[in-house]
């Protein structure tokens, strides 16, 4: 910034020479939420607009997935609300069973107490005052991210209104005979101590073991192979696949089960893969999924030999010992007996781990509560197929097919203490009562409650809607149902999207929860590998918000958003976006020092320069392209356009491009100033939604306004004696300054290539004639740093340009006769790689022998060194003669 740009007449508003985000970013939020700008009227006239936060464990901290998926949930809404949507981003909480319990009996176990000894009701008590005391610490990191929610309207899955709504949507389903308790095999975690659903279970590739044991005696005896031979104690059949001729004359018979004493019939089953191991596998019903069905199919008993902990239960040597333990003595009392026919170690396999503690997973016969899922999956994937609900990106409908099409019958109980108690009672005389919120529960002795509490997902597949007020016909509800869009990660489409989508159709009378579901990837390193703690790759947002502050952090996330695709970063990027931040900051407080102002109108067309003109015509492109990309939820895709538009075109080139014109003053300046002030109004405010602090600072200087949280989003800007459809637009302004930027360009890259220092002055003659680049010469040569031409002015290089030329005077510049030696000894080394290069290349031996990955490098590096020598000759050819 020049002298003279300082001391503008114009009087401006003050901001700090540097952008301290924590000086701003805390106080701004807090104003915020004071003026209510976050809250939603469900008795506006406006259009809804409605997003629900995905529910944080109550029990979380914010981690970067978090960050991201705000993020881009709180730029959606941010622009609505601009836009003049009613808006409503709903928060809330989840009180995430299992994890929360297991929070709480850590704390208990400290005191030397356990659950047990505090009773159900008081352990309950428990729960409620560490969730009172310590519980949702997320919802302050949130404030920090600057998250827009109506934090009036948050909610808890277990609040009172949500505790209701879980009782009336059970009953419906209960009195539908959509809910049934029955006897299954189930994924049971033997260090929670409770049965989890199938998409709770993580599959990962384990070294175990492979036993082939014989059972039986001589020509009756069969060899099945397992990898849980602790298991046997518990079977009590064998199955062979009805037409294998190998083992049809045994089908009907009875074998001897080792260590048991037992004898246990082979029967026939389709189930059984012929073609696989021996052909013959031992069936354990009450510990295995498949085994169960076929235990159901030929009426065999379910022998359970494993208790909740995975201890062994059956009689005799082994009862006690802890199923791992248990498998290495039956293999050895096997061995003992000559039984083993074959051991393979390591085998890897995948084996099923709880998702919350990687416990390994035991199938286990229990009575529980189902969710008849049939007719409920059937209506969640016909709304899709229909078109009521558009998944974005559209690939990602493959998956959510595979999905709710061959959904089983869902478990929705979980043996804990902590969440919504299933509202069954039962009678001394066997009597089964289903109590509905509004009903009386059963009273006078004999009559007992159901002990096991609702799966998490089962509340949180209503959030909807049951944070509007259902059951209640609210006016939120009529209001803000459906929600406008769901913002979620792709990995948890199962977990949550498909029960929502199931609930909100079944309670809702066909109506489904939302319109579109947007789906995003994770959040990974910058290699691409997935953050974990047991990695030591990951990473605390808070401390980059701390460090760079949180529109860095946004920026980053929003700009790596690229629908259903994982997000790599690293800490450089949020660099980056720290430096974009300064870089708005400091161009618009050099904008406001040289006058720029939003007052009064644009002036017309023809008063405008072409350099006004051309970015005029840019902004309005850029205004169309982020719309476009918003309604397509390409977050990545609008971040870079409005990252380059901002950088490059208003800072880089038009504050560069007008500069010149402010020093001189008069009408000119005047309007460019008008048209400075307006496009970084549009800017800021297109900036707003990913961007929230540095732009509502910078706007509210720049305008005056009250916030731009609740300013106007950018429409396209009109000029007066030039109005278009799509705002005001001039093809030819555009070429004209992009030519400038050519010359410009071509200029620098030349300086750049003889050695010049970016700041050094050069005298240098421009022929413009015939162009329409006479009007731009004092900012060219303002911005190339070129001196006009002296009488002693004797041209060593000559630059034609886009029918331009510029003669440079370099004699008293740059070392001669040292710059060509350099270039000299860098020709020399590129022709030498040249040569390396085109050898290998050329050998067939090589060729034949080399990955194909080897070929493509070095052809890489010929072409590398062919464009060096022919930059570099053309460097030594622009050289002064001497």
């Amino acid at each position: 910034m020049t002298e003279n740009t300082q001391q503008s007449n114009h009087s401006a508003p003050e901001l700090p020479t540097q952008y301290t985000p924590a000086d701003v970013e805390g106080p701004l939020y807090e104003r915020w939420v004071e003026r209510g700008y976050f809250e939603a009227d469900e008795k506006s006239g406006k259009p809804p607009y409605t997003v629900v936060i995905p529910p944080p464990n109550v029990t979380g901290s914010l981690h970067l997935g978090h960050a991201f998926e705000h993020t881009l949930i709180d730029a959606l809404t941010r622009r609505k609300r601009m836009q003049g949507y009613e808006t409503l981003w709903q928060p809330g909480m989840d009180h995430a069973g299992i994890a929360t319990q297991n929070v709480v009996e850590r704390e208990l176990a400290k005191e030397g107490v356990s659950r047990h000894d505090l009773g159900r009701e008081a352990f309950v008590e428990r729960v409620w005052q560490w969730k009172n005391e310590s519980g949702g610490q997320i919802s302050g990191q949130m404030r920090r991210l600057g998250d827009g929610v109506a934090w009036s309207r948050e909610r808890f899955t277990m609040d009172e209104g949500l505790t209701k709504a879980v009782q009336t949507i059970f009953k419906r389903l209960y009195d539908d005979e959509l809910i049934y308790r029955a006897e299954r095999i189930i994924n049971w975690c033997p260090r929670c101590l409770t049965a989890i659903s199938d998409i709770e279970v993580e599959y990962q590739d384990d070294d175990g073991e492979l036993v082939s044991i014989r059972y039986g005696e001589g020509d009756t005896s069969i060899v099945v192979a397992t990898t849980r031979a602790e298991t046997m104690l518990g079977d009590t059949a064998v199955a062979v696949h009805p037409e294998d001729e190998r083992y049809a004359h045994l089908v009907g018979t009875e074998i001897e089960l080792p260590l048991t004493g037992r004898r246990i019939p082979v029967v026939a089953d389709e189930h059984v893969d012929p073609e696989f191991g021996t052909g013959a596998v031992k069936v354990t019903p009450a510990h295995d999924p498949n085994d169960f069905e076929i235990g159901r199919r030929h009426d065999l008993p379910n022998l359970a030999v494993l208790d909740e902990r995975g201890v062994i239960t059956a009689h005799g040597p082994f009862q006690g010992l802890d199923r791992f333990e248990a498998r290495s003595a039956i293999v050895g009392a096997l061995r003992a007996e000559g039984r083993i026919v074959a051991e393979k170690r390591p085998y890897t396999h995948s084996v099923g781990h709880c998702s919350r503690c990687k416990t390994t997973i035991e199938p286990r016969l229990s009575m529980q509560w189902w969710v008849k899922v049939g007719p409920l999956a059937k209506a969640a994937g016909d709304a899709v197929r229909d078109g009521k609900v558009a998944i974005h990106p559209k690939e990602m409908e493959s998956r959510y097919f595979g999905w709710v099409d061959n959904l089983h019958d869902w478990c929705i109980s979980r043996q804990l203490w902590w969440g919504h108690r299933i509202p069954v009672w039962y009678g001394p005389n066997g009597e089964v009562v289903c109590v509905g919120p509004d009903d009386e529960a059963p009273t006078g002795e004999g009559w007992t409650q159901d002990t096991d509490v609702l799966d998490t997902w089962f509340s949180s597949g209503l959030w909807p809607f049951s944070t509007l007020g259902w059951p209640e016909q609210t006016p939120s509800v009529e209001k803000f149902y459906p929600n406008s869009v769901l913002v979620t990660g792709y990995d948890i489409l199962f977990f949550w999207v498909a029960r929502m989508m199931m609930f909100g159709l079944y309670a809702m009378d066909g109506t489904p929860p939302f319109h579109t579901i947007a789906l995003h990837g994770m959040v990974r390193d910058q290699f691409g590998k997935k953050m974990s703690k047991s990695f030591g790759n990951a990473v605390n947002p808070l401390d980059w918000m701390d460090s760079y502050g949180s529109d860095a952090v946004r920026f980053t996330l929003a700009r790596g958003a690229n629908p259903g695709v994982d997000v790599p970063i690293g800490e450089d990027w949020v660099q980056g976006s720290r430096n974009f931040a300064n870089k708005i900051w400091n161009a618009t407080r050099f904008a406001l020092m040289n006058g720029a102002t939003v007052e009064g109108e644009l002036p017309p067309a023809e008063e405008l320069s072409a350099t006004d003109r051309w970015i005029l015509s840019r902004l309005n492109s850029v205004v169309a392209e982020v719309d476009a990309y918003y309604d397509d939820y390409q977050f990545a895709k609008l971040s870079d356009t409005l990252f380059h538009f901002a950088w490059d075109e208003v800072f880089d080139w038009y504050v560069e491009l007008s500069k010149t014109t402010f020093m001189a003053g008069g009408p000119a300046a005047e309007a460019s100033r008008r048209v400075l002030g307006e496009v970084l109004d549009v800017t800021l405010r297109l900036l707003h939604p990913i961007v929230p602090f540095v732009t509502e600072t910078l706007w509210t200087t720049l305008t005056g306004g009250e916030s731009v949280v609740i300013a106007d989003w950018p429409k396209a800007v009109a000029v007066a004696g030039a109005d278009a459809p799509g705002g005001f637009r001039d093809a030819a302004a555009e070429r004209e300054i992009e030519t400038v930027q050519q010359v410009v360009t071509e200029v620098r890259r030349f300086r750049s290539d003889q050695g010049l220092q970016p700041g050094q002055k050069v005298p240098a003659r421009l022929e413009l004639s015939g162009t329409a680049l006479a009007a731009h010469e004092a900012a060219m040569r303002s911005l190339l740093r070129l001196q006009p031409a002296g009488d002693d002015f004797s041209a060593t290089a000559s630059l034609p340009v886009a029918g331009a030329t510029v003669a440079l005077d370099l004699s008293g510049a740059i070392d001669v006769e040292a710059e060509r030696k350099r270039l000299t000894k860098d020709l020399g080394a590129a022709e030498k790689e040249k040569a390396q290069a085109t050898a290998k290349l050329g050998n067939e031996a090589f060729l034949a022998k080399a990955p194909e990955k080897v070929v493509d490098k070095i052809r890489g590096r010929l072409e590398a060194a062919e464009a060096d020598i022919v930059r570099i000759t053309a460097q030594l050819a622009a050289l002064p003669k001497g």
